[in-house]
């Protein structure tokens, strides 16, 4: 996750393609229905999934819920962003990740309004100031269409990581993340803090 220095955008990653021209949902809906290839497309973003759930009082497009570490042998561990100011303390409270651990981090989230092209998980890790070497990751998360009753939450899982080992990596690391969409609009920006150790 980057600082608020550094800019936080899908393009910084190798190969990154623009998607095509935006589209609404009513445009979507529209779509050639005797396609079945855009028939499937258009399944595959949910267009089709009955009563849509975004909430007409909340401009959000999209509502980045929660980030989940799931390591084999511990309990889960949930980092809150569904509440305002939720994430204005995580850098103060850092957790502990095992030295030598696997884990695998998982984002939840809700759409809302219109189609969510290309999101993408940003993030910069830095220890004492500095960025670590490869540091720097972006995840693509991929495009959504609103939640509706039958999909109410979309939860995307990244690849699994496994924690360094050694005297020289333990110690607290800050980490700064971003979601950002092809369209460049972050959705939400972050910092929190891990500390590497040699037990949970």
């Amino acid at each position: 996750m980057a600082p608020h220095d550094e800019e936080l955008l899908p393009e910084d990653t190798a190969g990154y393609k623009l998607s095509q021209p935006k589209q609404t949902l009513e445009q979507y809906q529209k779509m050639d229905e005797g396609d079945e290839s855009l028939q499937r497309y258009k399944e595959s973003l949910g267009l089709s999934a009955g009563k849509d759930l975004s909430d007409p009082n909340d401009p959000r497009v999209c509502i980045i819920q929660s980030l989940t570490m799931d390591s084999p042998g511990r309990a889960a561990v949930v980092i809150d962003l569904s509440a305002p100011g939720s994430a204005d303390n995580l850098k103060k409270n850092p957790f502990k990740i095992k030295e030598g651990a696997t884990f695998t981090m998982s984002a939840q989230f809700k759409v809302q309004h219109e189609i969510l092209s290309g999101l993408h998980y940003v993030q910069v890790i830095k220890r004492k100031g500095i960025r670590i070497p490869g540091g720097k990751s972006d995840e693509m998360i991929g495009s959504y269409a609103p939640n509706t009753e039958k999909q109410p939450v979309y939860t995307k899982k990244f690849q699994e990581e496994t924690a360094p080992s050694g005297w020289a990596v333990r110690g607290q690391y800050a980490v700064s993340s971003s979601f950002v969409d092809d369209d460049k609009k972050t959705h939400l920006q972050f910092e929190w803090a891990f500390e590497i150790d040699k037990d949970w």
